[in-house]
């Protein structure tokens, strides 16, 4: 597996995975945000789809985007609280071959200031797998404004010293 270089900005190719029972493309506004954002910095929007929350859906889909050529990052947005059919975690968790650890608890201690314990109810996860870094939001449009804007911005910006998770990632297919 080939290594980016670190010297530029170096545009990642990112799937946005929206999971949710009742969201269509037009009430999205957490994958819109991701989206937005993600082009914002200068990356390119690889895939985007929103499917039911279900364990195995969410596995089928993600094992294809981590198997891909041409996907570097996945980020979802749902799934990740506590009622029953939050199953985002237990889905995507057995994918990983490494886990991010400090991605979620560093999304837990920023949102610490802004929701008080109440953030102990979030499980956002990130981990690796086969050169694709995944990270896993909960599905309100704010979690994943903090998530964007205090973590992943910096995190996928090859520039962002003194390091980040660009020279972890495949390099895509050309």
């Amino acid at each position: 597996m080939a290594h980016l270089s670190q010297a530029n900005f170096v545009p990642l190719n990112i799937a946005v995975l929206t999971l949710s029972d009742t969201r269509t493309l037009e009430t999205d506004k957490s994958g819109q945000f991701l989206v937005d954002s993600l082009q914002a910095a200068g990356h390119k929007l690889a895939d985007r789809k929103i499917i039911k929350d279900d364990k195995y859906d969410i596995r089928a889909v993600l094992s294809q985007w981590i198997a891909s050529n041409n996907i570097q990052v996945v980020i979802t947005t749902g799934g990740t609280g506590f009622t029953l059919r939050d199953s985002t975690p237990e889905a995507v968790a057995p994918l990983f071959d490494k886990q991010i650890e400090g991605f979620g608890e560093l999304f837990r201690h920023i949102t610490f200031t802004e929701l008080g314990t109440s953030t102990v109810q979030s499980r956002a996860i990130g981990g690796m797998a086969n050169g694709t870094a995944v990270f896993c939001l909960p599905g309100s449009t704010g979690a994943c404004r903090t998530g964007w804007n205090k973590i992943l911005v910096e995190q996928l910006d090859s520039t962002h010293k003194p390091c980040n998770f660009v020279t972890h990632l495949k390099t895509v297919a050309e």
